[in-house]
């Protein structure tokens, strides 16, 4: 099968296509035949071999984790049913830049009719991490809420959650281009926290969705009234916010950092897909590359060109 292969650790141009043996399902595993691969930010960082993971990946690996297509075949102990049917899973970390995967059929989610699949691999994982976030700040009807990096996968979904709650939605991003498009998913108002003092305009708000952590993140968080509530989804500037608790309590601000249980992580999947599949949610795929140049998607994602999710399109163009 071809793949892309991860030898050394380095720049994007060390992602390689070529060809590997092909998986074969094991006890409770099926064979997918992949459609679309998910490209992460944090994928950017491992294959730098600076990523957030407590161990270092070995090499060589075929990075990739989030993938969607149609099961091929199954493994001892998994239900024959399940070939032909369509499907998104995450691969624990590797193997997803190929054209076949291995995944455990207790960990797959089966696209709802009518919605596409790439729409559904766009919602894996960034729907699940929305789907949570709002659950764990709650924001309420006419509360006003901040989206850090709203143009990106998770932050496009969070305005438009957030919206359908009934909360004012702030936008933040970097760029124009990247304002504009949280605007048109129906944010309320928008900020470029690339500009010096970018939150001096703005009024107070009930929630902070922190997406970049660092000094934006702790710029943002000087906004929050008593009360409000900050949720960290990712550090897109390299480091979290890192607010210390005794100021957030002289703020009466809460720092949510709970954890959720594998079951409300999986129903927070479901949920998303649900969502979409009824049309209430709509991931922004902003770019896609054929497998071959996985390369080019990590360059894309590190240069923060990107908005929305970008997808490695595994079969037909690729």
């Amino acid at each position: 099968m071809r793949a892309v292969w991860l030898r050394e650790f380095g720049g994007p141009e060390v992602l390689v296509p070529g060809e590997a043996p092909d998986p074969v399902p094991g006890d409770g595993q099926v064979l997918v035949a992949v459609e679309y691969a998910n490209v992460t930010f944090v994928e950017t960082q491992m294959r730098a071999g600076n990523g957030p993971q407590p161990v270092a990946p070995r090499l060589p690996m075929i990075p990739g984790n989030g993938v969607g297509g149609t099961v091929a075949a199954v493994g001892p102990g998994a239900d024959p049913g399940l070939v032909g049917r369509r499907v998104v899973s995450s691969l624990n970390g590797s193997g997803g830049y190929a054209e076949l995967a291995v995944a455990e059929a207790k960990g797959l989610f089966e696209v709802p009719d009518g919605l596409p699949l790439d729409e559904a691999v766009a919602l894996l994982a960034d729907g699940r991490t929305a789907t949570l976030m709002m659950r764990a700040a709650r924001p309420a009807q006419g509360e006003r809420v901040l989206v850090e990096a709203a143009a990106g996968g998770v932050g496009t979904l969070l305005v438009q959650l957030a919206k359908a709650e009934g909360a004012v939605v702030v936008a933040a991003a970097g760029g124009p281009h990247k304002t504009a498009t949280a605007l048109r998913l129906g944010a309320d108002e928008a900020v470029d926290y690339r500009k010096p003092g970018w939150s001096a305009g703005t009024a107070p708000v009930d929630v902070v969705f922190d997406g970049v952590g660092g000094d934006v993140g702790r710029e943002a968080f000087t906004l929050l009234r008593a009360g409000g509530r900050m949720v960290s989804f990712g550090l897109a500037s390299g480091e979290w916010a890192a607010v210390p608790e005794e100021e957030a309590r002289a703020r009466q601000v809460a720092l949510v950092q709970r954890k959720p249980s594998p079951g409300e992580v999986r129903d927070a999947a479901r949920s998303a897909l649900r969502e979409a599949a009824a049309g209430r949610l709509r991931p922004v795929i902003g770019q896609r590359f054929p497998l071959v140049n996985a390369a080019d998607a990590h360059a894309a994602i590190q240069s923060r060109a990107t908005t929305g999710k970008t997808l490695l399109v595994v079969s037909g163009l690729s």
